[in-house]
């Protein structure tokens, strides 16, 4: 029989399968056929199983049609695969307890855009801020307004939250951020099936700590699925080509074929590059250009 992956812990697999609920174990073999993920089925997986009186055995991996994937934390030449066959990806940052960065939020959107997954940014914690901090906010919100991302700022905590609902109607919907940013009050409030522990931010570090600790999905109508992850500390990419990687910002995909040396420019130093012309020009965002960098020469830039 066919099933949804709906929650994983690395060792068992919670599948939805006509129906019911099942936990499943993996087939012994697919753990040996030279996976470079830590853990090769995931949140949205669509696999085959076999029931068992307890449960079941998941015997096929299903092909997937895309996934949000990030460099492992433990083994750096493997990768972890967060979700996969989702249909659009929610990023909820703040600007304050905990910050945000900018190069943090270009990696995750490069990564969807990576395959061409639609990306919405929700700025939580408005009801914190100043009047500076809320325009430097607003300044944020535009430059990626302009990129086709979808923004929003609330308060998770006293707003009402219906727009997230209808976001959410019918798709499956990766929910991502840093401790602390507010992604358990905001799934919390969109359905009483919910109910995901939140916790406090530290006074030490002014940063959120960890009260998810695996991916898991849930279901809030037939067709409508939203999937928390635990929060992200920080964003490392496995596998990604220098060559590729201004393909998955699109204000440098347009441009980057006009460089002199379109076919090697990887858009650093190199003479007459259309892209360093863009940012000296201010068509292209400063911030964005250095998160490009930062990916293409490996610095760390990933928080």
């Amino acid at each position: 029989m066919q099933g949804l992956v709906t929650r994983s812990n690395g060792l068992w697999y919670e599948v939805l399968t006509e129906g019911k609920r099942l936990t499943c174990r993996i087939k012994g073999k697919l753990k040996l056929e030279g996976y470079k993920e830590t853990n090769p089925i995931a949140v949205g997986d669509h696999v085959l199983l076999d029931a068992e009186s307890e449960g079941g055995v998941i015997t096929e991996i299903l092909e997937r049609r895309n996934h949000i994937v990030r460099q492992s934390i433990k083994k750096s030449s493997f990768s972890h695969v967060l979700a996969a066959n989702v249909d659009q990806v929610i990023l909820l940052a703040t600007t304050k307890q905990p910050r945000t960065s900018l190069g943090f939020i270009d990696r995750f959107f490069v990564s969807a855009e990576s395959f061409r997954i639609p990306q919405i940014l929700i700025f939580n914690k408005k009801d914190l801020l100043d009047s500076d901090e809320a325009k430097d906010q607003d300044h944020i919100a535009s430059l990626y307004t302009s990129l086709g991302v979808q923004v929003f700022s609330i308060s998770a905590l006293d707003d009402p939250l219906e727009f997230v609902s209808t976001l959410l109607k019918n798709k499956v919907t990766l929910i991502a951020g840093h401790s602390g940013v507010g992604k358990s009050t905001v799934l919390n409030r969109l359905s009483g099936k919910i109910k995901q522990e939140v916790g406090e931010i530290s006074v030490f570090s002014n940063k959120g700590t960890h009260t998810t600790t695996f991916a898991e999905m849930f279901q809030l109508e037939e067709q409508t699925f939203v999937i928390d992850t635990p929060g992200v500390k920080e964003w490392g990419f496995v596998d990604m080509d220098e060559q590729e990687v201004s393909d998955y910002f699109p204000e440098m995909r347009d441009l980057r074929m006009e460089c002199k040396f379109s076919r090697s420019c990887l858009h650093l130093n190199e003479p007459k590059c259309k892209i360093i012309q863009a940012v000296q020009l201010g068509e292209i965002a400063l911030s964005r250009y250095e998160s490009y960098r930062s990916i293409v020469t490996g610095q760390d830039n990933r928080k």
